[in-house]
């Protein structure tokens, strides 16, 4: 039988010097803070046994390739088919003997599946100390829900909408917006599916409808249109129905008392229901973007009527994503995030960790935590599921590094992993959610999306996230409207290089800052944000093509 992986999370609290770091006293791998030569001596400080302990032994070792920053390299003679420990955990297998100061990565490791003792619900923490004292600026919804922003969508059920969706939205330039100064913006919400799919009861066709459902639901959509061609799969009324949507918001009080009418005006053919329309009963496209466009100047002023009020940040739900990873996204921006996490959690709000191939071989921290076993054996179908679904198509769940993660450092899916749960701080994991379901719970949750950033996120969104926390090592410049995305970048080099779209530089932490205050720091620009701070992408204008539902089962 193979090593399995036991064990709590991987420590945030790290030792550095300039050359190296060394995460756990019992790894057999160090990451190169900087570019390293052959014959370079690192000196750096290993974990001690002891957890949370400052003492430490020093350790020295001779460099005999050159190793590029933020990649591994053995600080202990490996034998092939040695466990590889980083995080003390296992990210993978020697393929051949390593010596030390070799280069640990591709060439070398092998990512063999192991087992991995999950023990369900067995270290279930604490509740962290109620923060009652933390508040923003929001958008107070019929019915309770707040928003972050207050936008106007144009909802296409089918690509074939989708251009004519685009047409009216960009006939709103900011001259036609600067009388209503509440609204942020007019976003069109389309995608490159609808049709050529199974109906109602098919996976691919109920996440869509959920997609489309939650959006339209969203307290950051103030009012909307709904768009689709006549003849697809994902009509309209099938939308409205399956959703059970009403023209929600648009009244814009901010009294919770406020009744959810639907929205009359002469751009909907029955007020009693929200406002949509096909292009083919409509008389073709520039008919329908003339009727789209006098549609949203009469939602416009009622959207407007929506003002920011102070509300708790328990009414914060935080989609945590990561992309463009490098080998010090666990190290530095992800650890950090966790600590923002717990304080969200703290503060009675709900912090969603996604991406279910980036948790593989890192699940078993999560099914420890978990509040239940019934909560702990959801994510473990989950895992089976997406075994079976690569293997389908003939893939492998490593295959999900991808060509810039590797060139960061990162060698294998569990390494990526291990440093991607991060992000998830150490509170209970009260609930696991399918791709798009509305999240009800408060706490730490996990909802099932794919790797892939946009489907990741669109997931994340239609569930509720009102605020997005995106990590990355290499530089991703992800921008998602409706909902803000604080960029949180994971070192210097990358933040000085891409600092036109980094928000946050965690790469603070190489050079001496602790992971906690810069937690705490990343847990103040998110109730910033939400309060109206521009991030980076929303004032470039970013995120008008990121909404991707995740497409699954053969097109038709």
């Amino acid at each position: 039988m193979t090593p399995s992986n036991a064990g709590s999370a991987p420590d945030t609290e790290i030792h550095t010097a300039a050359q190296a770091v060394c995460l756990h006293a019992n790894d057999n791998v160090a990451v190169a803070a900087n570019p390293l030569v052959a014959g370079q001596v690192v000196q750096f400080a290993k974990r001690s046994e002891t957890p949370n302990s400052d003492s430490s032994d020093p350790a020295a070792v001779t460099i005999s390739e050159p190793i590029n920053m933020g990649h591994k390299f053995a600080i202990q003679p490996i034998a092939k088919g040695d466990r590889i420990l980083k995080y003390g955990q296992i990210i993978g297998f020697a393929s051949k003997s390593i010596d030390v100061g070799q280069w640990v990565h591709t060439q070398n490791v092998d990512h063999s599946q192991f087992d991995r003792d999950h023990a369900i619900a067995t270290q279930i923490p604490d509740a962290p100390l109620p923060v009652t004292d933390k508040t923003f600026m929001g958008f107070r919804r019929p019915g309770g829900k707040v928003g972050t922003r207050n936008y106007i969508g144009i909802i296409s059920t089918v690509n074939c909408s989708a251009s004519v969706s685009k047409t009216i939205a960009r006939h709103f330039t900011p001259e036609h917006l600067q009388d209503y100064e509440n609204v942020d913006g007019i976003v069109a919400l389309t995608h490159s599916t609808g049709c050529g799919m199974a109906g109602t009861g098919s996976r691919h066709f109920d996440q869509l409808q959920r997609v489309m459902a939650g959006f339209a639901k969203h307290p950051n959509i103030g009012a909307y249109l709904i768009i689709g061609l006549g003849c697809e799969v994902a009509t309209t009324q099938g939308l409205i129905e399956d959703g059970n949507l009403v023209q929600l918001n648009v009244t814009g009080a901010n009294s919770s008392s406020t009744t959810n009418k639907p929205l009359e005006t002469t751009a909907s053919e029955n007020p009693n229901k929200p406002i949509s329309f096909s292009i083919q009963e409509t008389g073709g496209t520039r008919k329908t973007v003339t009727r789209g466009i006098e549609a949203v100047k009469e939602l416009l002023p009622l959207a407007n009527k929506a003002t920011r009020q102070p509300v708790p940040a328990s009414e914060i739900t935080l989609g945590l994503e990561c992309g463009g990873s490098d080998a010090y996204s666990g190290i530095t921006a992800n650890p950090a995030l966790g600590v923002t996490s717990d304080m969200l959690v703290a503060a009675g709000g709900t912090a969603i960790l996604s991406e279910t191939s980036e948790i593989y071989g890192a699940e078993h921290l999560l099914t420890r935590r978990a509040r239940n076993k019934k909560v702990g054996g959801k994510l473990l179908e989950l895992i089976e599921w997406w075994q079976w679904y690569t293997s389908t198509w003939g893939v492998e769940i490593n295959n999900n590094p991808s060509p810039g993660n590797k060139a960061g450092g990162l060698t294998t899916i569990y390494e990526k992993s291990l440093g991607a749960v991060a992000k998830g701080g150490s509170t209970a994991l009260n609930a696991v959610y399918d791709y798009a379901c509305p999240v009800t719970d408060k706490g730490f949750v996990f909802m099932d999306t794919p790797g892939f950033d946009p489907p990741s996120v669109t997931g994340m969104v239609a569930g509720g996230a009102n605020m997005i926390c995106f990590t990355t090592g290499r530089g991703s410049c992800f921008g998602c409207k409706p909902v803000p995305s604080i960029k949180i970048v994971t070192n210097t080099e990358t933040y000085d290089r891409l600092r036109d779209d980094m928000d946050f530089n965690a790469g603070i932490v190489l050079e001496g800052a602790s992971v906690e205050e810069v937690g705490k720091q990343i847990f103040e620009l998110v109730l910033s944000v939400a309060s109206g701070q521009k991030t980076l992408s929303e004032q470039h204008g970013i995120g008008d093509e990121e909404f991707l539902p995740w497409h699954i089962g053969p097109v038709l």
